[in-house]
């Protein structure tokens, strides 16, 4: 290996990098000195892409061809109802790909969502590069902990396609614990609560010296600081409505330019009592822009985004009952996302845990730093006790590296060993619509499983198994995950020839499946279609054709 490897938090709002140069894990500044990048693209009429702040000061000027929170998107089939969710919130057209997967329609083509966050990556690469004085191939990419195999591959995809090598996938909370307890020698329990613009995890994890062990993680892929956002853009419609006698939901554009609006009433009443905004719009049978003078105080905020919060505990309570605790016996609390900064947020979640906050971790540059620390010590490889009972994770000689604001410093002698959990249970379809579970929740990774199946009739040459996702075991409870085929079985009587299914999860969470035929020990050709996944095809016809052209 060779080169620096850069850690990449890319985030639903923001998108941060980081690497560590001369034994720092700096977080990288563009041109402008700004270390945090909007999560945004849009798309102008020349061909080109503009992308982060500039891209976002046009989410009310051109809400059409300008993407934002492509994340929650990422790795769903279009018929997830998280899509049809999008579909009715968002501005710019999101349409169904000839796959099934979701598709952005703008400026006269198709773009997958893979391709929009490669846009992004490739953004803070350059970033990355001009900082650093050096061409950067090679990162670690960090996702929610609850992020399923399409959505970890679908990441993975969007690195390559920005001519990244993805060393690894780091799950977030995971990544933030790493930056908070690197060479502390601690020994103790921490909740990492992480609410985002789009997504929630809450991951319950054991340190003790250079050990991170996660025990339990839950979460959301569809909860975060947009649903702040739009609580509040309805507050100023429903004002609107009431003074103005005309409902906004109504007008092209306006809830993408009441996003922005509302976005800015949130973080001015994290600081302040009361936030105001003039809001403009045109009314049928008005002559000229009728104006709206609104004002929200945060007792108000906080009435109509509380049950906002109350759903994060839910996640919470799944959390901890996982781990076998209860709140109270968290001895650390670490908050990571932007949206925990809400005044809201940080006085509920004090009151679930019984504990304040630590204050020295900047909750939007944590996982990134995390995620290049990590990355730092993928540099060397070592080779574990054969009595560890652990995959080789990370490697490498961290008594160079310290930390910012994060306090990220690096550990004397042997790299930390992070030891992750499976956030979902996989299985199965069964005859009689039920689940075979191969793989349980909350397992330990790297790990495999294995499951033996029988031919079902006489001569079967072909074999589907309708791979699944979730903890009910009832089949149509849970998430269809992909289909595996089995191609070429041997011809024998319904039940005689026996095949070995092996679940093999890797270090990224990333799911691999083989079969063998138990008698002639021939591994069977299997393909695994991922729902909400680009097939190895279609990522091999993207990589052909560059991305459009970027205004850096």
């Amino acid at each position: 290996m060779s080169g620096r490897i850069v850690g990449i938090d890319l985030g639903t709002s923001n998108t941060v990098v980081c690497a560590v140069v001369d034994g720092e894990a700096i977080v990288i500044p563009d041109n402008e000195g700004q270390k945090i990048q909007p999560s945004v693209v849009s798309f102008l009429p020349d061909g080109r892409t503009i992308v982060g702040r500039q891209a976002k000061s046009r989410m009310a000027i051109d809400p059409l061809n300008t993407i934002y929170s492509a994340k929650r998107l990422i790795g769903r089939p279009f018929y997830a109802p998280e899509i049809n969710l999008a579909i009715s919130k968002y501005a710019y057209q999101i349409v169904r790909g000839s796959d099934d997967n979701p598709k952005i329609f703008l400026r006269g083509r198709h773009y997958s969502i893979e391709e929009v966050q490669a846009i992004v990556l490739r953004h803070v690469k350059k970033i990355a590069e001009n900082y650093l004085g050096e061409p950067v191939t090679r990162a670690v990419i960090t996702v929610p902990a609850n992020f399923n195999e399409a959505q970890r591959d679908a990441t993975k995809t969007a690195g390559q396609l920005a001519g990244l090598e993805v060393l690894r996938i780091l799950n977030e909370p995971t990544a933030a614990a790493l930056a908070y307890g690197y060479d502390q020698q601690y020994r103790e329990r921490i909740a990492v609560y992480d609410l985002g613009g789009g997504t929630f995890d809450i991951t319950i994890l054991e340190l003790r010296d250079n050990v991170f062990e996660v025990l339990a993680t839950a979460g959301d892929t569809f909860l975060g600081g947009d649903d702040f956002d739009h609580r509040v853009a309805q507050l100023i419609v429903d004002s609107f409505k009431t003074e103005f006698g005309y409902d906004m939901n109504s007008a092209p554009g306006a809830m993408q330019r009441l996003k922005a609006v509302a976005e800015r009433v949130k973080t001015t009443l994290s600081d302040q009592p009361v936030a105001s905004a003039m809001v403009k719009q045109m009314v049928p049978g008005h002559n000229g822009p009728s104006t709206l003078d609104f004002q929200l105080t945060r007792e108000r905020f906080d009435q109509a985004c509380m049950d906002i919060v109350q759903q994060t505990f839910v996640v919470c309570d799944e959390a901890l009952k996982l781990a076998g605790l209860t709140s109270a016996e968290v001895e650390r609390l670490v908050l990571v996302g932007g949206s925990t900064r809400i005044p809201l947020v940080r006085e509920m979640v004090e009151n679930y845990f019984f504990k304040q906050p630590l204050i020295n971790v900047n909750p939007d540059e944590v996982v990134a730093v995390g995620a290049a620390i990590y990355g730092f010590g993928l540099e060397e490889s070592y080779e574990p006790s054969e009595d560890s009972g652990y995959a080789p994770l990370t490697s490498g000689d961290y008594s160079r590296v310290s930390g910012t604001q994060s306090h990220a410093s690096a550990p004397q002698g042997r790299a930390p060993l992070l030891i992750d959990v499976t956030p979902h249970a996989l299985g199965v379809a069964t005859v009689g619509g039920y689940v075979d579970v191969i793989i349980s929740r909350n397992a330990s990774i790297p790990t495999r499983m294995t499951r033996s199946f029988a031919t079902s009739v006489d001569n079967q040459e072909v074999v589907r198994l309708n791979i699944l996702e979730g903890e009910s075991r009832v089949a149509a409870e849970n998430r269809l995950l992909g289909e595996l085929v089995l191609f070429d079985i041997r011809p024998a009587k319904r039940g005689e020839v026996r095949i070995d299914v092996s679940f093999e999860i890797n270090a990224d969470g990333m799911l691999n499946v083989t079969a063998r035929d138990t008698v002639t020990n021939q591994i069977q050709q299997t393909r695994l279609s991922l729902a909400g996944g680009l097939s190895a095809a279609q990522v091999s016809e993207m990589m052909q054709h560059d991305l459009p052209a970027s205004a850096f």
